[in-house]
């Protein structure tokens, strides 16, 4: 088989030492490869699933392969008759011989049994030179980075240029066939199909949102929306908790694990602690209410059941990260820390307008910044392939209506909100407005305001003003106040006997 290493000849011990310092490479690999391909077109098929021009070393390799793979997409011979005309003026090919190179090749090659070996060589040698040159930018960065670069966005830059390599094949990948997009979308409803409930994403364990949206969907921006005291924290954390109880997970012989069911939960809480958090999941879990074991007024029987359930949580993959005032990409950093030690399944952010931007975007105002978040977390979304569940304020202009029903237009500080999340949901609690509406005692109104606030009394409504693969609409839940817990509304012909 020819060999191009001639191509650079070595002069002197200083060539000597850039060839023993050269990017990891194999040009006997690449050449058994292309001649493999030339002979029987089959080979290509064997590892274009993995195998772009851009992992060949040698560039006219990599030219000789796209030409090959292009010539074999749309069913045509590749050969080195058919691939001539394409490299007749390739300055480089003609040193090493022109067209008549293609032919050695070929002769070269005796069979295709080891292709897909030969491309697993020149890949695994690409994503080395990768590493070197992230290497060589992480050291030129950390020498030549402004006054204005910390060195936490170098570590977090090259954390996220490390995932991507990481993780490639499943983000990022360019173009793929419609065929393999209809066969994913297959495996998708067969999945659904299988579990239980018949949703296609995570389960939040409210039976009614789940059969309006289908669940949880990856790589979707859920907006959770609603005015102070509404109930935002207190839904997004029963989410939480059902998704990362329901986790099951399946060790497969390939050491790899498979989930079945609820999924590893990363909850960012830029408004509450840890402590206040675990304190609302204990309040629901034993129906003891928070502010009771917050103060400490509980009897003896009721400790020992905080006691039992506290252990029971021990296990829970619900991880919860309280710092304050993080920007998106230190969001983006953690998730993706987490994802490749525990594994990811659902990001929630408590809440939106808590997260901070670039300073370059946060100098040109807080509507350019919180654009940069939502696109962001839409990103991330993508990238990590789960569900985001990122909690937004309304403005003030819902108390300025007669119905305070909340509506897209009332998002706060951005409309790239409304445009950038594929869902957007808001919490409404009627007995809320009620509440603070109560009339004098005796009243003509008084008696009106009884009969409002006995039909509003233990409900919220979550109203579904965006969804891009569903309906809209409003589910009803029930929400019991001391324990912060949203459950299913259990109404009164859920009990009336079948009529036949």
């Amino acid at each position: 088989m020819a060999s191009i290493t001639n191509l650079r000849p070595a002069e002197g011990p200083e060539a000597q030492d850039d060839a023993y310092r050269a990017p990891p490479h194999n040009l006997e690999a690449e050449q058994a490869l292309l001649g493999a391909i030339l002979v029987n077109n089959e080979a290509c098929d064997r590892v274009t699933a993995f195998l772009t021009p851009d992992h060949f070393f040698e560039p006219v390799h990599a030219r000789i392969f796209d030409a090959a793979a292009g010539l074999i997409r749309i069913g045509k011979l590749a050969s080195p008759v058919t691939l001539k005309s394409f490299f007749d003026n390739d300055a480089t090919l003609k040193e090493i011989g022109g067209p008549a190179y293609l032919a050695r090749l070929a002769a070269a090659a005796t069979t295709i049994i080891n292709a897909e070996e030969y491309g697993r060589v020149i890949y695994e040698l690409a994503q080395r030179r990768r590493l070197i040159g992230i290497g060589t930018d992480i050291v030129n960065d950390a020498y030549e980075a402004d006054v204005e670069t910390t060195s936490t966005r170098l570590i977090e830059q090259a954390e996220q240029t490390l995932y991507s390599i990481a993780e490639t094949g499943k983000y990022g990948q360019g173009f793929q066939p419609f065929t393999r997009a209809a066969g994913e979308a297959v495996d998708m409803a067969s999945a659904a199909y299988q579990r239980e409930g018949g949703l296609s994403g995570l389960a939040t364990g409210l039976k009614d949102l789940d059969d309006k949206m289908g669940g949880l969907q990856p790589s979707d921006l859920v907006i959770l929306a609603g005015r102070p005291a509404m109930g935002k924290t207190a839904l997004a954390t029963n989410i939480a908790f059902h998704v990362a109880k329901a986790y099951r997970a399946e060790h497969q012989t390939d050491g790899t694990t498979r989930v079945t069911n609820g999924a590893v939960v990363a909850f960012f809480s830029l408004e509450m602690s840890a402590e206040q958090l675990a304190t609302r999941i204990l309040a629901e879990q034993t129906e003891i209410p928070s502010e009771m074991i917050r103060r400490g007024k509980i009897q003896q029987h009721e400790f020992d059941r905080l006691a039992e359930m506290s252990a029971e949580l021990q296990s829970l993959p619900l991880y919860i990260d309280a710092t304050g005032g993080l920007t998106i990409a230190q969001v983006a950093a953690r998730a993706r820390r987490l994802k490749r030690q525990r594994g990811l399944g659902l990001v929630v952010v408590d809440y939106l307008q808590l997260l901070a931007g670039s300073s370059r975007k946060a100098a040109e105002g807080r509507v350019q910044e919180v654009t940069e978040i939502t696109v962001g977390l839409k990103a991330l979304a993508k990238e990590l392939n789960v569900p985001i569940v990122a909690l937004s304020q309304l403005s003030r202009q819902v108390e300025n209506r007669e119905d305070k029903r909340p509506q897209l237009s009332d998002l706060r500080e951005s409309g790239s909100i409304e445009q950038d999340a594929d869902v957007v949901m808001f919490v409404y609690r009627e007995e809320y407005y009620l509440a603070n509406r109560e009339p004098r005692a005796g009243t003509p109104e008084y008696l009106t305001w009884q009969t409002d606030m006995a039909r509003a009394h233990g409900k919220a409504e979550v109203i579904i003003g965006k969804q891009r693969h569903g309906p809209t609409g409003t589910v009803e839940l029930q929400f019991e106040a001391k324990l912060t817990k949203f459950q299913n509304l259990v109404r009164a012909d859920d009990y009336l006997p079948d009529q036949f």
